[in-house]
């Protein structure tokens, strides 16, 4: 037994990527969900979406429902190699008569083939409980999606809608659950499918007494509806050695693929997520064009058109590859882009990503992201001297990422703590803006104030802090500043501490482009620091018509951009002399 748990570790420890949780705008409403995919995932995987019961969330369905001391889910995504999602209801509930959550697994289903290419001919669904009953409902409204349903202890009063293709049905069902009769739930599939109404029976099934199995078929297209009954057992998901659900779930369902005849299509650029800041003057926003590229390829035939949207805008038709179209607008706000994909029957698929304009009127607070323990927020990349993270990403137990602290009073309730683990200047830092964690920020020529809060984590004679500007190509400081915090929280979550004082640092721009704010920790070992606060504020831009600049000397009757004199400048930047702008250098 040891020896089976040390080897699963492990298998978990190298074989997974951190459970990561997303979101998606479905109809307006951002949806959360969680995601499983293994390392050296490959091409056309598999994809299960497995929905929570009443009452519960995607992270009590994952860490509490699907895992035992002896295998979890992240085991068998890891043998099988495929991708697993538990969604998030809204309230915690499921609509299981209308369209809200179906069009939320539609939308899950695109992106998982947006981002990891899974095979769009093996998608399975299954539930828990009230999940489970969402299953059977869209039984009648995905069958063209998903090759294979699971519900496990889902009651349902659902009946095959005509012209349905066979449908492979497993319930996983325990005899003393309140909702143990499932037989008339099954009855109409198992009708359905032209299987034996006679169910052939396993006893003692994988040499578990307290189970069996009912098998009714095969009937049409090769397809079974299957029964696991767990004697004695209750309204909860069977973790037993011998029958563990994620292990049957996934068993039943590998057997089964669609005969997808649909195009595929894929955006193979922009990432899903990015966004594009700006701080400019309103006429002169300066967003960057972007390309959109597809792939496209039809099992049976050919593609004959690619078309790119941005929301119902038509960008572009492409009938040959590549498949590409660019987008040029100043309009704010997320942009849905679209490719539709269709073929020579005439036949269409869709992929989307979404992509977001910001152009704030004068402060952007970068710290509202941090609001989720555990994680990296979206346009932040970290790095401690060992290991570089980029986000979004989640799952982390250690290392640079958001804490949550839970004191009876405290400065702030989340926290991106970064660490420098071999002391060396510059080894330890957060950074916001950098091109792989697909965000820019794009600063228009102005007088700018970062706002911030910072304390130590856990360094009792506290560490300096350096913040800087830097631009994004090369990396170059514009303008730098370092603070000596005066609050350790002491390496605990719990513990109480005092609101560090807002400190300010005021910095110059001179040329428009892509910046960086950076946060170094200290050059020590094992130095740390907790961003609390940051909010960047632009105080004014340079009027158009005096941009260009002359080359001055030093000069004592100088001031700077907010009007105050400067009898010795020290460092580089724009100053007013005789009523006029020059450059000092």
């Amino acid at each position: 037994m040891k020896q089976y748990t040390l080897s699963l570790l492990l298998l978990l420890l190298v074989g997974l990527l951190p459970m990561k949780a997303d979101n998606i705008t479905v109809d307006g409403t951002s949806r959360s969900y969680n995601v499983i995919v293994p390392k050296n995932l490959g091409e056309n995987r598999p994809l299960l979406i497995f929905c929570h019961g009443y009452n519960q969330d995607a992270n009590w369905m994952q860490n509490n429902e699907f895992k035992n001391d002896n295998v979890s889910m992240e085991a068998v995504c890891d043998t099988a190699k495929f991708v697993c999602v538990f969604p998030n209801g809204i309230d915690k509930a499921w609509d299981t008569s209308g369209n809200r959550d179906i069009n939320f697994i539609k939308a899950i289903i695109e992106k998982m083939f947006t981002q990891y290419n899974i095979d769009l001919n093996r998608v399975y669904l299954g539930g828990f409980s009230m999940g489970g009953m969402l299953t059977y409902t869209a039984i009648n409204k995905l069958s063209d999606v998903v090759a294979a349903f699971v519900s496990c202890s889902g009651p349902s009063t659902v009946t095959p809608k005509t012209g349905l293709r066979p449908i492979p049905l497993l319930h996983i069902q325990g005899t003393a659950d309140n909702f143990s009769n499932v037989q008339p739930a099954l009855n109409p599939w198992i009708k359905h499918n032209g299987c034996s109404t006679t169910d052939r029976v396993i006893s003692n099934y994988n040499g578990f007494s307290g189970a069996k199995l009912h098998i009714w078929g095969p009937g049409n297209d090769g397809v079974e509806v299957r029964l696991i009954e767990l004697k004695d057992k209750g309204h909860w998901i069977c973790k037993e050695r011998q029958v563990y659900t994620g292990k049957e779930i996934w068993n039943f369902c590998k057997k089964y693929s669609l005969n997808k005849t649909t195009p595929n299509v894929k955006i193979t650029s922009p990432a899903t997520g990015s966004k594009h800041i700006c701080f400019a003057p309103k006429d002169e926003l300066a967003f960057p064009d972007i390309t959109i590229t597809a792939t496209a390829d039809d099992p049976n035939g050919t593609v004959e058109k690619v078309e790119f949207y941005d929301g119902t805008t038509l960008l572009a038709t492409c009938t040959t590859k590549p498949y590409k179209a660019t987008l040029t607008t100043t309009t704010t706000g997320k942009h849905t882009l679209k490719a539709v994909a269709t073929d020579n029957d005439g036949e269409t698929s869709t992929a989307t990503v979404e992509v977001t304009l910001q152009a704030p009127t004068s402060t952007l607070t970068l710290s509202t992201d941090f609001k989720e323990a555990n994680a990296l927020p979206a346009g932040w990349t970290t790095y401690d001297s060992s290991e570089r993270r980029t986000g979004y990403s989640s799952g982390y137990t250690s290392g640079c990422r958001v804490l949550q602290f839970t004191g009876s009073s405290k400065g702030f309730n989340y926290g991106l703590y970064i660490r420098n683990i071999n002391g060396n200047a510059h080894q330890g830092w957060a950074k916001y803006g950098l091109s792989n964690a697909g965000t820019t920020l794009n600063l228009a020529p102005g007088h700018y104030t970062l706002k911030y809060k910072i304390c130590n984590w856990n360094m009792s004679d506290f560490g300096a802090v350096e913040l800087g500007i830097e631009k994004r190509t090369g990396s170059t400081a514009i303008a730098s500043q370092t603070y000596m915090p005066n609050i350790n929280i002491g390496n605990v979550a719990s513990n109480n501490f005092a609101s560090p004082q807002q400190q300010t640092f005021e910095f110059d721009v001179t040329d428009q482009g892509d910046y960086v704010i950076a946060v170094y920790s200290a050059p020590s070992g094992w130095s740390d620091c907790i961003i609390g606060q940051l909010i960047l504020t632009v105080n004014s831009y340079l009027p158009t018509g005096i941009r260009s600049t002359r080359h001055e000397t030093n000069d004592n009757r100088l001031y700077d951009l907010q009007g105050r004199e400067i009898d010795h400048p020290t460092k580089a930047g724009i100053y007013i002399k005789n009523g006029q702008k020059i450059l000092m250098k």
